[in-house]
């Protein structure tokens, strides 16, 4: 079994070399500790698992994406916001002008200091929030180059086998570039998108197992699995890694928060232009565009495969590997 601390690797048979190699895969494991994800968890990679469950990694249910269109969504947001901060600069100014037909003094003496406050508020919240979902943006393109290298790596090290099982194994792994190249690229799709995680599991179970399986012939140094299953297990690894990636992002009140900080301030804004004679719909315009361009920005960088700004140029890197193991 699989732990957050140990592998349990499967038992080698009687053969002389046995022993040797089972304490070479465990002394690799043991260094790697091998198996560990993200949650915490052990991953289901360990072929005893596999070989009695009939599974391999279960994939989850959803990679984090909603199965909507989301530039749609994120642009009738930022129409919405628009349009509300339209509507409350129109509001705030007419409680303005209403407070000034009550009092001939003027609006309320030393509400700037609460004003800034808010509006500083606001700007907190857009950088913040804005540099989140840049980080997160980049974070992601650089897990599909990381993926690549690690398919790669262990890609080259199939060299270390005997030369009669590397084919069977170098297809397993063209299969498997396939399924994880194609598993991101129609993620609105959660039927296509889950066949593909379930595909490269098990594609993950028949790699790891045959290759232990030629790991264990008497002709292979133990030497070789040493350097061939800790790339094995960082290419596993990174499936989840990228899968956590790509759910993680700011809740939900972060965002309401954000709309709210937005449409108030435009209600502030207002106020304090009331005793102005003459609308500025200029200023009163450029505000409401400039933050609507900024959530719908920060909305669209957060899910990088569904709207308009996308991770989808990184893929090729995935392209290009899969071209060369032709």
């Amino acid at each position: 079994t699989v732990s957050s601390g140990s592998v349990g690797f499967p038992r080698m048979g009687s053969h002389p070399r046995d022993g040797s190699l089972t304490k070479a895969l465990h002394s690799t494991a043991a260094r790697l500790r091998f198996g560990m994800n993200l949650n915490g968890r052990g991953l289901a990679a360990a072929s005893d698992r596999w070989a009695l469950a009939g599974c391999h990694s279960a994939p989850h249910d959803r990679l984090g994406e909603p199965n909507v269109d989301l530039a749609l969504i994120a642009s009738l947001s930022a129409v919405c916001l628009f349009f509300g901060i339209l509507i409350l600069s129109e509001v705030g100014r007419r409680i303005g002008l209403a407070r000034l037909a009550r009092d001939s003094e003027g609006l309320t003496k030393g509400a700037g200091a609460a004003e800034a406050a808010v509006f500083g508020l606001l700007g907190l919240l857009i950088a913040f929030t804005f540099a989140g979902a840049a980080s997160r943006f980049e974070d992601r393109r650089h897990l599909i180059v990381a993926e690549a290298n690690s398919i790669g790596t262990a890609y080259l090290r199939i060299d270390l086998l005997p030369g009669d099982a590397q084919p069977e194994i170098r297809e397993l792994f063209r299969r498997y570039l396939d399924a994880r190249s194609a598993t991101y690229r129609e993620v609105g799709d959660q039927t296509a998108t889950k066949a593909k995680l379930t595909e490269s599991a098990a594609l993950q179970g028949d790699i790891w197992a045959k290759t232990l399986t030629a790991c264990r012939r008497p002709e292979v140094p133990a030497q070789a699995a040493m350097l061939l299953v800790p790339a094995l297990n960082e290419m596993i690894d990174i499936t989840t890694t990228r899968e956590m990636a790509t759910r993680n992002h700011p809740p939900l009140a972060v965002f309401l928060l954000l709309y709210g900080a937005s449409l108030v301030d435009a209600l502030l804004a207002g106020y304090s232009t009331s005793p102005n004679k003459d609308r500025s719909w200029f200023h009163t315009v450029v505000f409401a565009a400039v933050l609507s361009l900024t959530v719908y920005v920060i909305l669209d960088l957060e899910f990088p495969r569904l709207g308009l700004i996308r991770v989808d140029a990184a893929d090729q890197v995935l392209i290009e590997l899969r071209e060369s193991m032709k």
